[in-house]
Parts: structure tokens; sequence; C-alpha cells
């Protein structure tokens, strides 16, 4: 075979597969409940906007690393938003912050540990890259799918003999929508030093903690010297398709970073210059900025907090989402009965879900690093009108307080799909 031993089997992402399954469902007229993508419901700002317009004509080759003003607006808003203190040097900028975590995993020498459940890409990166990752499985239990210190003791130990190690963190948490505390990340970071880790600390959703943009407690706070900070415009700033991400290094680790950057001149060369100018208006523009975070945020909390709320009066398990998009459902309320049909692993399960309920979940199982026999799935509750809840929000005010039944107002088509997967629960847990 022409195709490496160990990518024989390698598939595509089982989210982006998904949602190209479903678009295509879709556009043949079929009537979906679509909770298998994580993508912003929410336009852009205006203004980021307007930037991109105006500086279309911007054609040339730019630096690798970023638009020196870009990356030094990068850095103001790290500073006023993560009381984190970064300069130029050590930014870098990408088409999407995922070719910056597969260029990192590219040039790292050491072992790449893997928190289960974890997003898609992770693991596929890792083995493009040619390391076997190592997994450390979380449980629900009380922790809510988070790491110990005392835990992730205990698996480096068990799992990982390599001098380095490449530990990959994301807070929130995708795909399970929980969200480290700072006292939860302060007894992480002994365990860091004592190991001498470099944590990719992936915040993409760090805008978006229902406590309010800017009140994560970002990693490179309390571990500066081995912190990586990985984020990007796709999900706080609604701009997935536009492909903009990007990595803090600290001093520490500036080979590394150097490393990045020529493995990076030899891939993607530079992000899209018109692009870098409208990431820019949206750092600079801080104050404009968060309140459209905030209004993001609320929104997204009551979505989480109201599907939370019903699939539990059904019987579904599921820790509460705390930021992010995402709620990690366990249906093994249907097993006894589903069992009977020979209904076993989780893929059989939502693809039963699918075609009876018309709604569409991702599955846990293999792609998010958990066993087949599972039968917990990835939420993501963004299937509804983002533009219409933003400007109904805005409308009101931060000052006041979303009132009752807005998302059963402005989110029907999400309501809908929520009662049938409800509906359906109920007719095989009864």
């Amino acid at each position: 075979s022409k195709v490496r031993e160990n990518l024989r089997d390698h598939a595509g992402a089982s989210n982006l597969a998904l949602n190209e399954r479903v678009k295509e469902l879709l556009a043949d007229g079929r009537d979906l409940a679509h909770f298998g993508f994580g993508q912003s419901p929410f336009p852009p700002m205006k203004l980021a906007q307007k930037a991109f317009q105006e500086h279309v004509h911007e054609t040339k080759y730019e630096s690798v690393k970023g638009i020196p003003s870009v990356r030094k607006a990068i850095c103001d808003y790290h500073q006023e938003i993560y009381h984190c203190s970064f300069t130029p040097d050590q930014i870098i900028v990408g088409p999407g912050s995922k070719e910056l975590i597969y260029l990192l995993m590219t040039v790292f020498n050491g072992d790449v540990l893997i928190p289960s459940p974890a997003w898609v890409t992770y693991k596929p990166q890792a083995v493009l890259a040619m390391h076997t990752p190592v997994i450390i499985e979380l449980l629900r239990d009380a922790t809510g799918w988070r790491l110990t210190p005392e835990y992730l003791e205990e698996m480096i130990l068990a799992k990982s003999s390599a001098t380095n190690r490449l530990f990959i963190f994301c807070n929130p948490c995708n795909p399970t929508g929980t969200v480290y505390s700072e006292d939860q990340l302060r007894s992480l970071v002994p365990v860091f030093r004592k190991y001498n880790m470099t944590v990719l600390s992936d915040e993409i959703y760090g805008q978006l903690t229902f406590t309010g943009p800017g009140t994560l407690v970002s990693l490179a706070q309390l571990y500066p010297e081995g912190t990586i900070v990985s984020n990007g415009l796709s999900k706080w700033a609604g701009a997935g398709g536009w492909r903009f991400g990007y990595h803090a290094y600290p001093n520490e680790l500036k080979p590394l970073l150097e490393s990045v950057a020529a493995a990076a001149s030899h891939t993607f060369s530079c992000v899209c210059s018109p692009l870098q100018y409208a990431a820019e208006q949206l750092f600079r523009h801080r104050k404009e900025a968060q309140e459209y975070a905030a209004h993001c945020t609320r929104i997204l909390s009551a979505v989480g907090h109201y599907v939370h709320r019903e699939l539990l009066s059904v019987g579904v398990k599921a820790t509460p989402p705390q930021g992010g998009f995402y709620l990690f459902p366990d249906f093994d309320v249907v097993r006894p009965q589903l069992a009977k049909q020979n209904v076993l692993t989780g893929e059989q399960l939502f693809s039963r879900i699918m075609d009876e309920a018309a709604v569409v979940l991702l599955p846990a199982g293999p792609s998010l690093l958990r066993s087949p026999s599972e039968w917990t799935a990835r939420l993501s509750f963004t299937d509804f009108d983002g533009s219409e809840a933003l400007s109904v929000s805005e409308n009101i005010g931060l000052d006041a307080p979303l009132p009752d039944g807005f998302v059963e107002k402005h989110c029907p088509k999400l309501c809908r799909g929520i009662k049938r997967l409800k509906d359906w629960t109920l007719n095989y847990s009864s």
C-alpha cells in the first residue's frame, strides 16, 4: 500500500463528515434537528465584516507569524481579558487554531497525552504527526469529567515514560461543556511542574464561559512557563469559516515556537491578509467585543440549561454545561429496552435516534476516545437562528436579564428538536 500502515484505517473528522451528510439531507427536504456540529449560530460583529471588506485589496504575502499590528492587538487583548502578558514575538497566527495544534504536535519530541472524552481531532492529529497518543480516560462521577491531580499523576506514571510530555487541555471543554475553576486549575499545576509538562491549553471557548466573558482563568496565569495558549475567532466571534487562530508561547518554549513557525513557512505560508485586518478590529475594539460576547454567552447559557433541564426530566444523565456549545448526555436510560432489540453500541443508538426522532447527535465512541459500548454523545445546542436571538438580546440590553420563555420564543427549532428527543427517550424508557 502507498498509505502508511498506521493510517490505513485513518478516517476524516467525524463531526465534519456528519455535518456534510446532514447538509445533504436538509437540502433534500429532510426535517432534522441538527445537534451534531459545533458551529456558532451568531453572525460576526459588523465592524469585523466591514474591515474584511475594506482590506480585500490586500493580497501580498504577510509575515509567517502574522502581521505585527495584529499580534500586538492579540497581546493587548489577552492582557485586558485574561490578565496574561505576552509580546508580539510570542504570538503566531494560523488558518485556524487546528493547523497550529497539528504543527506543534509535528515538531514536538515526546509523548502526547490526551484526556478522554476529547475533541475529535486531537488524536488523529497526533497519529498524523507520528505519535502514539497516551489516552487518559475520565469519568463523569463527582468530578464532572474533570481531571484531579492525583489521577493525572497516576496516569502519567502508568502510561508515559518519555522525558518530554505534551498535555492537551481543553477548557471550557469540547465535548463535555465543563469548565475548570481557578482552584481546580491550581491543583493541577504542581503535577505539571513536577513532570516538566508542556500544556497546550485550548481556550477557544474561553469567552463563552457562562459566568461571563473575561471570567475564565487561563492556565497561562498559573503555569506561565509551560503553557501554550490556543485561541481564535471560530467560536466566540462567530467566524468558524474565516479560519483565524493563534497560539501564544512563553519565552521558555521559544524553540518550540520557532520550529512551529518554520513548519508554518513550509505549509500555509501566512494567513489571509484581509482576515488578519478584520481580526485586528475585534481585538482592538475590546469593549464592543466584550458586549457582543456577553450577549452570545447569556443566550447560550439559557439554551444550554434549557436543554439540560429538559433531558434530565426524562432520565438522561448529563453534567450541567458551564461554557461553550455542548452538553455530553448519557442515554443509558433506554439501554434495557433497546438491548433487547440488539442495539449495543453508541453508533447504533444514535443512528436509531436520527432515523426515528429526526434528531442528529455526534456519537462519542472511538471518535471522542470513548468505548463503542458507551451511550454518550456530544449535543451541540446551536441549532437556532442566532441572528434573531442576538438582536432580541441586544434590544433588551445587558442591564436586564433575558425574560422567562426566551428560549421557547426565540429558539423554536431547537425546542422542537429537544421535544422530539424527549418523546423518543420516553418511548423506550417507560
